[in-house]
């Protein structure tokens, strides 16, 4: 616990901006296994991973020797638009819980995209021009990951098609909006502009479509629009890499005060923010500096870590891209039409998943229901609407809070509010009118997802 009064909110300077990443990898216990060519079944080299992604993302998706990574000048000013974001005391959802625990939240709405999204995304950007691409696709689940994209693809002048999951993207059109204003041309997936759109739609008719479909079209764009290359919001080892600035944002803040978390949570969809958040802290557990908990929290719609398998997967509906050891639910598996958009992926990130596989973290599913009510007991007393993916995260801090008081026990709670609800309003209406649902896969559902994992055999 602090050992002094800490303010509400605790803001870096900007000179306190951290001036490298933390490349967690350097300190796994065991290296998660590499992506594997699906022909021929060997490590991807660099050169096959670089036909799809930029060169300098690659670089950074291989590297296993240098824990700290610079972070370039120039992208460094740009992070300065909506960098260092606040770490906040919850004083009075700490007072509503009537709990003896200590809660922290990293907060990652301050920019326009509303999330953590721009951390990667401007770094993709920046990497992409500085290589002379003059274009870029993606995908996107909730519009967090796209909005970002849309916006660092206009500040380094590069064009930008966004597949975005059908369902989000009608639960959501003013997320789309925000996109297009910012120049990206936004195609709801699956669609009929791509091969892999086309046979989605065969094989799963009205569909609301699942962040690996839309990842098959937007590979497939790429692949056949001369120089282009594909960027990814989450899942990816350079990803969680780039979003290692908000655990390090957090750890020099907490440093201040003495403050060591004892549990870090984080909502997981495919592990971006929560791998980001945990990155430096992690780091400390793993050379035996500290003894923190780690906490991840899916939805139990789309449970990849705590139904799924640990296995080689494609990281696509369609299979095209090359295979990830990943706790997964299967390629093939269509997630239920929840309103936790950014979580509505079939696999996890291949770090998370090994960190997870060798019992260095733990992992929750969580209904819709209970997920909103904590939301909405949060923007009660914090005043900040989160977005239904960080409700996750909420939930689960709100329930170790009531634990500790219950226990007698002090405890030093971290989450991280990944970002704002105002764009969630439909799923808010639905909470609120009482007809929003939990729904939860059944078994054989999840058996027709197995059923597409890949033999290697």
């Amino acid at each position: 616990m602090s050992g002094k009064k800490v303010p509400y909110k605790m803001y870096l300077s900007e000179e306190e901006l951290p001036r490298c990443w933390y490349n967690l990898k350097v300190y796994e216990p065991a290296r998660h296994p590499p992506f594997l060519n699906p022909e021929t079944k060997l490590p991807c080299t660099a050169e096959e991973l670089e036909r799809v992604f930029c060169r300098e993302c690659v670089a950074q998706e291989l590297n296993e020797r240098d824990e700290w990574i610079e972070i370039p000048q120039e992208l460094r000013r740009f992070y300065l638009t909506f960098r260092p974001s606040p770490l906040v005391r919850a004083y009075f959802l700490e007072e509503l819980l009537d709990t003896p625990a200590e809660i922290y939240y990293k907060f990652e709405g301050n920019n326009t995209s509303g999330s953590h999204k721009l951390n990667s995304a401007a770094a993709q950007a920046y990497y992409a021009k500085k290589q002379g691409l003059t274009s870029v696709t993606t995908e996107t689940g909730a519009g967090q990951w796209g909005t970002a994209l849309s916006m660092a693809a206009a500040f380094f002048g590069l064009h930008l098609d966004v597949f975005m999951v059908k369902i989000s993207s009608e639960q959501k059109p003013y997320r789309k909006e925000v996109m297009r204003t910012y120049g990206a041309n936004v195609i709801p997936s699956p669609s009929d502009t791509t091969r892999a759109g086309r046979k989605l739609l065969e094989q799963f008719p009205g569909t609301g479509g699942s962040l690996g479909c839309a990842i098959s079209e937007a590979v497939e764009r790429a692949a056949e629009t001369p120089n282009c290359r594909y960027v990814l919001g989450s899942v990816l080892d350079h990803v969680l890499l780039h979003q290692s600035i908000i655990g390090l944002e957090s750890k020099i803040a907490l440093d201040k005060y003495g403050i060591v978390p004892d549990l870090v949570i984080g909502c997981m969809g495919g592990g971006s923010n929560f791998g980001g958040l945990l990155a430096p802290f992690l780091g400390e557990v793993l050379k035996g500096r500290a003894k923190t908990r780690f906490l991840g929290v899916e939805p139990s719609s789309c449970p990849s870590l705590t139904r799924g398998k640990y296995a080689y997967d494609f990281c696509d509906s369609a299979q095209m891209t090359p295979l990830a050891k990943m706790y997964t639910l299967g390629c093939g598996f269509m997630p239920s039409h929840n309103h936790a958009g950014g979580l509505r992926y079939h696999g996890m990130s291949p770090i998370l998943s090994a960190l997870y596989h060798g019992g260095c973290l733990d992992a929750v599913a969580v209904g819709q229901r209970k997920v909103f009510d904590a939301a909405v007991k949060f923007a009660r007393c914090e005043g900040i609407l989160p977005a239904p993916e960080s409700a996750h995260a909420i939930s689960a801090a709100i329930d170790e809070a009531i634990r500790c008081r219950e226990e007698g026990r002090k405890e030093v709670i971290l989450f991280g509010l990944t970002g704002t609800g105002y764009f969630d309003l439909s799923a808010y209406r639905q909470y609120n009118d009482g007809t929003l649902e939990d729904i939860m896969p059944e078994e054989e559902e999840l058996a027709r997802g197995f059923a597409t994992i890949p033999s290697l055999t």
